[in-house]
């Protein structure tokens, strides 16, 4: 009993360090495959001893959120749902009942509160008793109604997810992140839970009603379906769900399992529940489970083979992620032969090394992964030069997870995102040079830094002779790139690629120095953090950007290539005779007293209430319900953003 008591010690140790890592600090340290496989352990050995510890996964819904949102405890507790493998199960569970079988989406869940037909707050799951308020990130979402029919209090619940071809756009698109996200379901946590819902409009987050938590005075004859299409009239997109029985259970999860690989978003099994929904009330609940419902989850399909290599593939970052190359095999219909491993601490948690015995699956039957190592040679030959570079390689902790870094700054697989950003429109604006062909050109040596995007006319013949390209995709280059000669100088201070400095800022950081490159060269960071909109991360890291001499010259070397019409700042008065107030937290300045400081250099006046006389009220939170906005809204006065401040600034009002 003592051996099977410190077993399950360990059990909750490993399961409780996984999950913080997974929840809290998007890190996946150990497979879901082999999370799932101890979880299983720590359930058996619980029922065995009878013992349950304090800290146990089985009796802890999740963790405790950590952000700077506001907390709100729920109504009524959300809870897990009991699991199985086995749709035999689904249909003991149903008896003579009928159920409704549902996906069981993997994103994030979200509770909505409507009042007097408006969309009055949205609070996530959180660790089931206490959730973080995201209602003004629910506002724009993709499909959430913000006025429906009905205007009693109704309260309902569903999914936030992210599409896997929004996936995989948006993780192309990121410049600052310091590396891309794993899968949607932590796309979807980290756009779901914005500070600035400008963010998380342009991610394409979308909510599946599941489940109705209350609806006054509606008869919904006590139908769980019922309540699924009343939702649908009042224009909530819903999870797809059907009607079974226990004859039919087993032939519908068989329909499901047949759509997964057409599915544009993310699920991990399937939800069945009694449609009766006194009798499933009736039924109670134990300390983690409802006892109304059952989830599904599909059984892995295990195939044995040979790891053959570990590949390391280098990102924009400095990230050198494991991928496993095996022999190939079919799994749910399909041949693969490589599987991401994420990271070294996965590895180690593997034992995994070339020319092992290992079991893989499909994660949810679509993503490949290692289930299991069976032969555990161990780790070896992490590579100490980047395999793209030869620069340089570090084994660093991040949060919870180990992973290999390349330290060369100057590492082409670092470049190809950096000159992706260099290209791009808000930048030189350098039509025909997409990361695919910058990848080309780099490989081959046509370029080694900006300025020699200006001289391709040097490798015509090589470039004519590629392949996907000719004479003509040649010639529409090389006038793209003349055409990017004439530009302004705060479009090349953010195409240098200056960690955190957007279009806006290096706007603001120009106008500061009256356009004087030597100025802004020699900028110390007290300088830049006394600018209104900089602050002092990015004071540091631009000061800390022309601090690098290398750095410096390249950009001489640019410039030299470039025609930038002259410019002056002055300081007009804009806002002469405007009057604003502010309210809220800031997200550009340092706090409320730098924007006065600012308008008030441009000639407006900052109050601190509104008027009449009030031309415009700031508040990032533009459709809050405070006081102030209210009182903005019945005067007719605009609220606008700091975004919106900032842009009227630019162009002089």
């Amino acid at each position: 009993m003592n051996v099977q008591k410190q077993r399950m010690k360990e059990l909750v140790e490993i399961l409780n360090r996984a999950g913080q890592a997974y929840y809290q600090e998007a890190e996946e340290i150990i497979s879901n495959y082999e999370y799932d496989r101890l979880y299983d352990e720590l359930v058996s050995l619980e029922r065995e001893l009878g013992i349950t510890l304090s800290d146990s996964p089985t009796i802890h819904v999740g963790y405790e959120v950590l952000s700077e949102l506001p907390k709100e405890r729920h109504e009524r507790p959300m809870l897990s749902l009991d699991k199985t493998k086995d749709a035999g199960e689904l249909k003991s569970f149903l008896g003579n009942k009928k159920g409704m079988l549902s996906w069981k989406l993997d994103g994030l869940t979200i509770v909505l509160t409507y009042r007097e037909g408006e969309l009055y707050k949205a609070v996530t799951r959180g660790n089931g008793e206490v959730g973080e308020v995201i209602t003004n990130n629910a506002r724009v979402f993709k499909n959430i109604p913000l006025k429906i029919r009905y205007k009693g209090e109704l309260i309902l619940r569903g999914e936030a997810v992210i599409g896997y071809q929004d996936f995989e756009r948006i993780n192309s698109q990121i410049q600052e992140a310091e590396a891309k996200y794993k899968n949607p379901r932590n796309l979807c946590s980290g756009s779901v839970r914005q500070l600035n819902n400008e963010i998380t409009a342009r991610r394409n987050v979308r909510f599946y009603a599941f489940s109705l938590v209350q609806a006054e005075n509606v008869d919904f004859h006590n139908s769980r379906i019922y309540q699924m299409e009343w939702l649908k009239e009042q224009g909530f997109e819903t999870v797809e769900y059907h009607e079974v029985t226990g004859e039919t259970a087993e032939a519908e999860v068989i329909k499901f399992s047949e759509k997964i690989a057409e599915n544009d978003f993310p699920s991990d099994g399937l939800v069945l529940i009694y449609d009766d929904i006194a009798y499933g009330q009736s039924l109670g609940r134990t300390s983690k489970f409802p006892r109304d419902s059952y989830a599904f989850k599909w059984a892995d399909e295990l195939k044995e083979t040979t790891l053959l290599e570990v590949e390391w593939s280098p990102s924009r970052t400095g990230l050198i992620n494991p991928v496993a190359i095996f022999e190939p095999v079919e799994l749910e219909g399909t041949t693969v032969s490589r599987a991401s491993v994420h990271n070294i601490s996965i590895m180690e948690e593997l034992e995994l090394g070339v020319g092992d015995t290992i079991e893989v699956y499909k994660a949810n039957m679509i993503i490949p992964q290692i289930a299991e190592n069976l032969t555990k040679s161990g780790v070896k030959d992490i590579p100490s030069v980047c395999p793209v570079c030869g620069g340089k390689t570090e084994v660093r902790k991040v949060s919870n997870a180990k992973a290999l870094y390349c330290t060369n700054p100057d590492c082409q697989a670092k470049h190809v995102k950096a000159f992706s950003l260099f290209v791009s429109r808000d930048a030189l604006n350098i039509e025909g040079l997409s990361e695919a062909t910058l990848e080309k050109f780099i490989a081959r040596g046509y370029i080694k830094e900006f300025a020699d995007i200006f001289h391709l006319d040097r490798y015509e013949e090589e470039i004519t002779s590629l392949e996907g390209f000719g004479e003509k995709s040649y010639k529409n280059l090389t006038a793209s790139v003349e055409r990017a000669r004439k530009t302004t100088l705060p479009r090349v201070i953010y195409a240098l690629g200056i960690s955190g400095i957007g279009l806006a800022n290096a706007k603001v950081i120009c106008r500061q120095f009256d356009y004087d490159i030597e100025k802004m060269l020699h900028a110390t960071e007290e300088e830049l953090d006394e600018i209104p909109g900089v602050g002092d991360v990015l004071a540091k890291a631009f000061a800390d950007y022309f601090g690098n001499q290398e750095n410096v010259k390249r950009l001489k070397r640019l410039l030299s290539e470039l025609e930038i019409p002259e410019e002056k700042s002055e300081k007009k008065q804009i806002f002469a005779g405007v009057n604003f107030v502010i309210t809220g937290s800031v997200e550009h300045f340092a706090n409320r007293g730098e924007v006065k400081e600012l308008i008030e250099s441009l000639g407006g006046k900052v109050t601190g209430s509104v008027t009449s006389k009030t031309n415009y009220l700031i508040n990032n939170d533009v459709t809050s319900t405070s006081s102030k906005n209210k009182k903005a809204n019945e005067l007719k006065v605009p609220i606008i953003s700091e975004e919106q401040l900032l842009k009227m600034i630019e162009e002089g009002r």
